[in-house]
């Protein structure tokens, strides 16, 4: 595994070196932690903007949407046990 220098101030060196004793493990190992943990958020971040794209993408093409009013207040029905008629859907106002 190849080796990589971080150069951090003082303090964060304290707080880091506090933080993985309290979580029992050595700053080396809650350092590389962190960085996969930003890692992942990072990438999962991107993913969702992806899926986001490609929706909005697809609603573009298609030019059908359903208010948010009329999907809340069926989804309310729904949790709340009631009969639910599925929303209308509606051309996309542009």
């Amino acid at each position: 595994m190849p080796t990589t220098t971080i150069r951090m101030p003082d303090d964060l060196k304290a707080r880091v070196a506090i933080a993985a004793k309290q979580s029992g493990t050595t700053p080396h190992g809650f350092m590389l932690e962190a960085i996969a943990e930003k890692a992942e958020q990072t990438e999962l971040c991107a993913q969702f903007d992806a899926v986001a794209e490609e929706r909005y993408a697809r609603i573009v093409d298609s030019g059908k949407t359903i208010s948010w009013e009329a999907m809340r207040s069926y989804l309310e029905q729904r949790l709340a046990g009631k009969p639910a008629k599925p929303p209308a859907v509606r051309k996309l106002a542009r």
